[in-house]
């Protein structure tokens, strides 16, 4: 089928009945044509220099797949997706994406040596966002065809995907459009459109967008090596990396959002770009099951619950914080309470830490290297002035943890060994610069009170403080009803310290996690740069997960604060709960508005 003819088979009837403007956009742009065409001709290329390479390397290989099976291949010839064939038809129908010697890989693309082959499915986080960023080439190809839009970029996301485009000066999407742009990607991922991979070089990439100014901008910015990658799908071609599904046909439901606007902010003048975000699904029916979830979540709302229950608001005039109404405040205190009170049963001391610090002490512990742009920071009144030529450690910061203040307190005078394992508990204000587009309600705040607990041991008493900490946090989240699942975090790229440590920190933890005997993940590379941890991930009344309370093992603070008792230096080990308790919680409304018109409670655990 003809360029234009693929065009015009995708025009909808009533676009016009829904005011919009088409009329703008009756064929393919000129630059969608040339950047076709150009693709065209390098893809047949490209097929014509693999087919030679195949022919010129024609061997055999040997690829290991899941469960320790081996399978020979041939090499440039080979894809994952006939092996997934081979092994099942079930397989080879939910696959997304490959990963070869663990790196992210198209199904379709031929294996060139031997390889540790394992696929990716819908199940997994890693294949939805193959998925997802494959969706956003689909909304991309729609967004050029209706609106003639300009592309920009089109991510994928933790629940979904969005794209953003430039569409002119004073252009904007409107939410009739949605509709309309919505039935167009749901035409294109009808038509099974393959996604083509093509390895271009720097000249050829200016050659394919040389109508796209944003794109010019990423590749001078963003490609630095001979060569880069782009992707065709139908009439789209654009740049990625990949990989990608198989083809469009994939894409069984698929539903557009929102439609807001955002900001160019690479390099150059800041231009206001159009943003629709949607989400999609291999089959409607997942979809419909994600529409309900979607429903109930906005009922059960913790935002709208605290509003409409006068239990907390949020203010713009002070973003990322949270006000406390009287009923709302009782709640809470009885929350600090409880843990107060578990806290105490446990042999812990509460303490209290200022919320203000030089820069000096972030220095120090490490936070200041790699915590700086998360941290609020500000010059003491006068010290510019006073002394014009000052150091910058002049700065103070607002704290965005306690761990470094419970070091100084630790450190104020000598200790014994007979003071050992010392347990500080905190509850004082945290604040964290986070981006205003993270913040959500109470599960992601700029400033909020953490019942932070810090417990300095000797090396022999770290396997009992681990599991006594993770006996606190199965007896809280038992009471308030909630379900959770452990993952171990382990080294990441640029930890601090000795490998050794890093190691036997992770075993001790690990040991700790076996015999404490409820399920665990591993997680590579996620813990802090200061030690291992463990993640305690739970789970709302929809089911959905979210990461809340940590145990974290602390190996290098008192190294960097030099902490010693009789001549020898204490392990950290962390533990905290957050005001996510709030809105994660199942919690009793009915019962507490019952309460707060009786001025009790209605007799259920919870509610007391």
């Amino acid at each position: 089928m003809g360029l234009c003819q693929r065009w015009r088979r995708l025009r909808l009837p009533g676009l016009q009945a829904c005011g919009l403007h088409t009329a703008a956009v009756p064929s393919p742009p000129h630059w969608l044509v040339e950047r076709l065409g150009l693709f065209e001709e390098l893809w047949a290329a490209q097929v014509k220099r693999l087919k030679s390479m195949a022919q010129k390397e024609h061997r055999t290989i040997r690829i290991s797949l899941p469960g320790g099976q081996n399978v020979e291949a041939v090499a440039w010839n080979t894809t994952p997706y006939q092996l997934a064939q081979q092994i099942s038809s079930t397989l080879a129908h939910t696959a997304v994406a490959a990963q070869v010697n663990g790196e992210p890989y198209d199904l379709e693309r031929p294996l060139e040596t031997d390889s540790d082959l394992r696929f990716l499915t819908f199940d997994s986080a890693e294949g939805k966002a193959v998925f997802w960023h494959s969706s956003t080439h689909v909304l991309g190809a729609a967004a050029e065809q209706l609106l003639g839009a300009i592309l920009c970029r089109g991510p994928s996301t933790e629940c979904g995907f969005y794209h953003d485009f430039f569409l002119g000066k004073e252009r904007t999407i409107r939410g009739s459009e949605l509709p309309v742009l919505e039935r167009i990607c749901q035409e294109l991922a009808a038509a099974a459109q393959p996604f083509r991979r093509l390895e271009v070089s720097k000249d050829q990439l200016c050659r394919l967008f040389k109508d796209n100014p944003f794109k010019l901008r990423l590749i001078e910015e963003k490609v630095t090596g001979p060569t880069a990658t782009v992707y065709g799908c139908g009439m789209l071609v654009d740049l990625c990396r990949g990989p990608h599904l198989r083809h469009t046909g994939q894409i069984g439901g698929l539903k557009l959002l929102t439609n807001s606007s955002s900001l160019w902010r690479s390099s150059g003048t800041p231009e206001t770009l159009q943003r629709v975000s949607g989400v999609s699904f291999p089959t409607a029916e997942e979809l419909r099951a994600w529409e309900e979830r979607r429903e109930e979540a906005e009922l059960r709302d913790h935002r709208r619950i605290g509003k409409e229950q006068e239990l907390f608001f949020f203010h713009e005039l002070s973003p990322g914080s949270c006000f406390f109404l009287p009923r709302g405040t009782r709640v809470y205190n009885a929350l600090v309470s409880f843990i107060r009170a578990e806290y105490t049963r446990r042999g812990f001391s509460e303490v209290k830490t200022p919320t203000l610090f030089s820069t000096k002490l972030w220095e120090l512990s490490g936070h200041w290297q790699h915590y700086q742009e998360d941290m609020f920071a500000l010059q003491p009144p006068g010290s510019q002035r006073d002394h014009p030529a000052s150091h910058p450690t002049d700065t103070l910061a607002l704290k965005p943890m306690n761990c470094p203040a419970h070091c100084l307190m630790f450190a104020h005078r000598p200790r014994s060994w007979r003071e050992l394992p010392l347990r500080l508990a905190d509850f004082g204000a945290l604040h964290r610069a986070e981006a205003s587009g993270s913040l959500g309600g109470l599960t992601r705040l700029r400033c909020f009170q953490q019942d932070d607990a810090h417990i300095f041991c000797a090396p022999d008493q770290l396997a009992a403080e681990i599991r006594g900490s993770l006996d606190f946090l199965r007896a809280v989240y038992a009471v308030l009803g909630f379900s959770f699942r452990l993952a171990l975090s382990t080294r990441p790229p640029g930890f601090l310290g000795e490998p050794c440590l890093w190691d036997q920190a992770e075993q001790v933890l690990q040991q700790a996690l076996e015999e404490f005997g409820e399920p665990w993940d591993l997680s590579p590379g996620d813990g802090a740069f200061y030690g291992p941890k463990i993640d305690v991930h739970l789970r709302d009344a929809l089911g959905r997960p979210h990461q809340c309370g940590t145990i974290q093992l602390d190996f290098q603070l008192p190294l960097r604060f030099d902490l010693q008792y009789k001549g020898q230096g204490p392990w950290s080990v962390q533990s905290s709960f957050t005001e996510q308790f709030w809105a994660l919680w199942k919690g009793c409304w009915e019962c507490w508005r019952r309460a707060v018109r009786e001025n009790g409670h209605c007799g259920c655990p919870r509610s007391r």
